[in-house]
């Protein structure tokens, strides 16, 4: 089989996703990063147990608990008997392998991958250890052109990846990942550094734009040193022993299930899934970008092994990935299914009741705005059932309706991007939104041909009008009022443009990792980082409302903490995490709150927006938002 490098072709599916996914605000090129497009819900539903002072018997996958009913056992349980057939003579698997075409969303690859398959199950593949290499460091994490690449080397039964910079005194040089086939364990010594993205200055990067001409000239951002630094999470052992998941070494062969390696190698660093579905392999971030492709897989029933794999794999990354795990109050997710009684539905043999298992959890018991159910798995094949809104999810959805439906009383022809009323500018976006992550084509291009959609467009030109010789504008208004979220970058551009240095917070939930970055931002196109691009003297405000989520949340957390910009409006609707896509070992396709939590930072710590920004006047209906030569008289009435 011929090998070629992915990573080109990895970045297009990846920026693809990041404009087609949904309300996100990424530090690394992620699909599925792009949090905008779809109707997310703001606030996060907090799940109380009534049994959450009594240890229950299925409650965490480090409980070793002796039951008669085996669907109720904890995911890490080791059991007596296994889903595969029995072993044959000398406790080795019959081990079988297939070939199968590689595709970027829909585009062939012209390459196949190797899976192997133990005593004839054909529904659940494993990836060897050289495959493994391959999709670290010619698909996903590798980069010639920065002097990363990694190494592989066998032990026994340890299989250690390494992580090599060249680039001199490189603090993410050196970096192991190691498979323990007799512990059941892989460790990261440093997830955050071992996955760290080639073109990342830091260890959680929020921006993904080329700031670089071909002279290294400047361009849209630049970082600051002062008040940005990483503090590094702690090292990170995934007790697949402890779910009951194995890997396995024999005939020479390292075995891990593919969508363990999944899970943690493809998802979680880079943000894409790659789904199998007994044909082909697709990388993409969700399901639904191929739908045709994805669904020619034959529908049928999960075997045994799957089931039983299926459902542990399924608690083990929802233990880790989830990024809001803390405020809904779940301490295992194995201990969740069975409360709520979705355990033996995710163990089933039918595949639909376990992905109506999925979708229910996510709207009823997450209901965070950030989870979303994507698409059944190939196996249920396309379906029509819609899980009832989460209570969450229903009070967003009215907000919407009646902040749009007022708008368009004022606007039935749609808002302008920006309006000038009297002495006040109005710029508005219901999304943080870019039409290229290539910096460079914002200084190729006339302002005043920017589009109104295209979120560092609109901020330049509008600057331009606000700044012109004999302006009459005395106050500038950020309208976010109905602004879903979106792409980091834009969110730091716009924060950059009102306060001059835009310093955002990021944690990761999984290794307690920290990294501030702080910015500045070119608004007036001369490739100078100066008082120029800020907006002088001139009164800021902010237009916030129970709609404005996630990086539309983020933007007023920042201005109420820098005490330089007005909020107006209602408190804004939440959404700290970044999502992140997840599928299921049989194929569902969803996305979840993330690892990585937005935060601003006060007095050295991380504070979480999760609830919002509270204004400092409040706006007491819809109608007044966008009567905007009353609500002008008012702000100027503002001392």
């Amino acid at each position: 089989m011929k090998r070629k490098k992915l990573n080109g072709i990895l970045a297009s599916a990846i920026t693809a996703g990041m404009i087609l996914a949904g309300c996100n605000a990424t530090a690394t090129p992620e699909i599925g990063a792009a949090e905008t497009t779809e109707t997310s819900v703001p606030e996060e539903k907090q799940e109380s147990s009534a049994a959450e002072e009594e240890k229950q018997e299925t409650s965490a996958p480090e409980e070793k608990q002796e039951e008669e009913n085996n669907e109720t056992s904890a995911p890490d349980e080791k059991k007596e008997t296994s889903a595969l057939k029995e072993k044959p003579a000398g406790g080795e698997h019959e081990i079988t392998s297939e070939s199968y075409p590689v595709y970027a969303m829909t585009e062939p690859l012209g390459m196949d991958m190797k899976l192997y398959f133990l005593d004839g199950v054909k529904d659940l593949p494993y990836i060897e250890s050289e495959e493994i290499l391959f999709l670290i460091n010619d698909a996903l994490l590798g980069d010639e052109a920065s002097g990363i690449n990694f190494t592989m080397e066998k032990n026994g039964s340890i299989i250690t990846y390494t992580r090599h910079h060249n680039e001199e005194k490189a603090f993410d040089d050196n970096i192991p990942l190691t498979f323990d086939f007799d512990k059941d364990t892989i460790d990261f010594m440093d997830f955050d550094l071992f996955c760290k993205s080639p073109g990342s200055s830091t260890l959680l990067d929020l921006t993904a734009m080329h700031v670089f001409n071909d002279k290294g000239e400047p361009a849209v951002f630049q970082k600051v040193d002062r008040g940005s630094y990483d503090r590094y999470g702690d090292s990170l052992v995934l007790p697949l022993g402890e779910y009951g998941i194995d890997m396995i070494m024999q005939d020479g062969l390292y075995l891990v299930p593919l969508q363990t390696i999944n899970d943690f190698l493809i998802t979680a660093p880079s943000g894409a899934n790659l789904f199998f579905n007994c044909k082909n392999l697709i990388l993409t971030a969700k399901a639904s970008e191929c739908e045709d492709l994805y669904y020619e897989g034959e529908t049928g029933e999960r075997s045994p092994a799957l089931q039983e794999y299926g459902y542990k794999e399924l608690c083990l990354m929802m233990d880790y990935l989830y990024g809001l795990k803390e405020p809904h109050e779940i301490e295992h997710f194995a201990q969740l299914f069975h409360e709520n009684g979705f355990e033996a539905m995710l163990k089933s043999s039918d595949p639909k009741n376990a992905d109506i298992a999925i979708y229910r959890t996510i709207t009823d018991y997450l209901d965070d705005g950030h989870s979303q159910f994507g698409s059944y798995s190939y196996l249920t094949g396309k379906n029509d059932y819609k899980a009832p809104k989460g209570a969450s999810e229903y009070r967003w959805n009215d907000h919407y309706e009646r902040y749009t439906k007022a708008r368009e009383k004022f606007y039935p022809d749609g808002i302008p991007g920006y309006e000038e009323v009297g002495n006040t500018a109005y710029i508005t976006f219901d999304q943080f939104y870019m039409e290229s992550v290539e910096g460079e084509e914002y200084y190729t291009t006339d302002p005043k041909d920017f589009s109104d959609q295209d979120t560092i467009g609109l901020i330049m030109k509008a600057h331009s009008m606000i700044t012109r010789e004999n302006s009459p504008i005395k106050n500038v208004v950020i309208d976010l009022s109905c602004n879903l979220g979106g792409m980091a970058d834009t969110a730091v551009f716009t924060l950059g443009w009102f306060l001059g240095e835009a310093s955002i917070g990021m944690k990761n939930t999984m290794t307690g990792a920290m990294c501030s970055s702080t910015y500045r931002c070119d608004v007036n196109r001369d490739r100078k980082f100066d008082e120029k691009d800020e907006l002088g003297d001139r009164r800021l405000f902010c237009l916030t409302s129970p709609v404005s989520f996630s990086c539309g949340n983020l933007v007023p957390c920042i201005f109420k903490e820098s005490n330089k910009v007005t909020l107006l409006g209602r408190t804004s609707g939440g959404g700290s995490c970044v999502v992140e896509p997840a599928s299921s070992a049989w194929g569902t396709s969803f996305q979840l709150s993330g690892i990585k939590r937005l935060s601003f930072v006060m007095n050295g710590a991380f504070y979480d927006i999760d609830r919002g920004a509270d204004p400092d006047y409040a706006i007491s209906t819809p109608e007044q938002y966008y009567d905007r030569k009353a609500l002008t008289e008012y702000i100027n009435s503002i001392y």
